[in-house]
């Protein structure tokens, strides 16, 4: 007799955002930028978030990643239920469970490769573990570079190191939004492949705004966005097949 297959629990689940609503404004003058949003992404996945100009992206992803609350609904980050949870909670949340990557690399130039690295555990008093800071930076090629400041790196290996940032914490997910942005086409690629063996070999959780077809693509799954709401979503797509849905979206 075959197996029954395992129902999920909510501890399958990196992210879990349920009718999540954000206003911006009041009265007359309120902009909606959510409406009722709900999603889960599935820990040890690659999630890529795109969508037109005002369609929500930003605010996806700040109430996502504990940046902005939500007006309504409920937003949760494994078992904690982030929406919840005063300023100071949410900001130790923040600093010890999600990992962040923007588009500027945010490295500070007069510390090292590994000073700018380990930042995150020395705000927090934390221990630095030297074997695991060695896993990281040698997993993003940077295991030679760890005493360079970041003006003896390129574009791409200055955004290795704000991923390696992001990693050391040992964090529930990595927050990367528009991370290729600043970057030429061959950097860029080389920063996705990295995303992707985060995920693929280091069990991490990713969820990325990009506006990038190629990007959207090194995904497991891609979600759309539109005026707030959700506007589908595909799975392991083409480039070809999500700049299509974006020209879609574009008329949506």
């Amino acid at each position: 007799m075959a197996n029954a297959v395992r129902r999920r629990t909510s501890a399958d689940y990196s992210i879990r955002l349920g009718s999540v609503s954000k206003t911006y404004g009041s009265s007359k003058s309120a902009v909606r930028a959510l409406d009722a949003v709900s999603i889960e992404l599935l820990r040890g996945t690659f999630t890529a978030v795109m969508g037109p100009s005002g369609s929500g992206k930003s605010t996806f992803l700040n109430c996502a990643a504990g940046l902005d609350r939500p007006t309504s609904g409920s937003v949760w980050l494994g078992d904690v239920e982030l929406s919840r949870l005063g300023e100071v909670e949410l900001t130790e949340v923040r600093r010890q469970r999600i990992g962040f990557v923007f588009q500027a690399y945010n490295l500070l130039g007069s510390l090292t490769v590994e000073e700018n690295v380990t930042l995150p555990l020395r705000l927090a008093d934390r221990r630095i573990d030297r074997p695991f800071l060695r896993e990281v930076l040698t997993a993003v090629g940077l295991g030679e570079h760890g005493g360079r400041r970041p003006s003896e790196l390129s574009g791409g290996q200055q955004q290795r190191v704000a991923i390696a940032r992001a990693l050391i914490t040992h964090p529930e997910v990595v927050v990367a939004d528009e991370p290729t942005g600043a970057l030429d086409t061959r950097s860029s690629r080389q920063v996705l492949e990295l995303l992707r063996h985060v995920v693929d070999d280091m069990r991490q959780t990713v969820l990325m705004v990009t506006h990038d077809p190629v990007a959207a693509s090194y995904a497991d799954s891609v979600v759309f966005l539109a005026d707030g709401r959700l506007a589908g979503e595909l799975t392991r797509p083409t480039p070809e097949q999500v700049a299509a849905r974006m020209t879609h979206l574009g008329e949506w």
